[in-house]
């Protein structure tokens, strides 16, 4: 596992690659921090990632630069069979537009509390887009890297 700490406007981030694939993008404090942060960030890793790592860095820049950074480098969650459904439908949510809970399990054909759990559980923030994911009339509910940044981050999409 190769990991970095990236820096944005609205705090750093660990991005953590393996393979030649993102594997992880966490705020640094947010909920479902990986407990092997420290280790990895620790390690010297493998240096065919880094690419991966510094693309991560282009695309956040972007991102927070205002405009559409095109699609992310290659992403590898890791998660149930379950959540790689969820995260893949998040995927496709475009920019500037959000679903609720409800809408994205009536896609899924499954209970909001279990898509909520699962959107919950994205390992890689802001590339599989938890974020445009709302309450019941648009509510903001639910972010693991927590309530200002999502209302940020839908602000900068133009989404709210």
């Amino acid at each position: 596992m190769t990991a970095r700490i990236l820096p944005t406007p609205l705090g750093d981030m660990l991005a953590a690659a393996e393979e030649g694939a993102l594997v992880g993008l966490w705020f640094v404090d947010q909920r479902y921090y990986p407990l092997e942060a420290n280790a990895w960030l620790a390690s010297p890793g493998d240096e065919a990632d880094a690419p991966v790592l510094d693309a991560a860095q282009v695309w956040l820049d972007g991102t927070f630069g205002g405009a559409d950074p095109g699609p992310p480098p290659a992403l590898a969650p890791r998660g149930t069979g379950f959540q790689q459904k969820v995260w893949a439908v998040l995927q496709q949510i475009p920019r500037g537009h959000t679903v609720t809970y409800g809408e994205l399990a009536a896609r899924l054909e499954s209970a909001p509390r279990a898509v909520g759990s699962a959107v919950g559980r994205n390992p890689i923030s802001l590339m599989i887009p938890c974020h445009r994911v709302v309450g019941t009339g648009g509510a903001l509910t639910g972010y693991a890297g927590g309530l200002e940044r999502k209302k940020a981050l839908l602000e900068l999409e133009n989404a709210i």
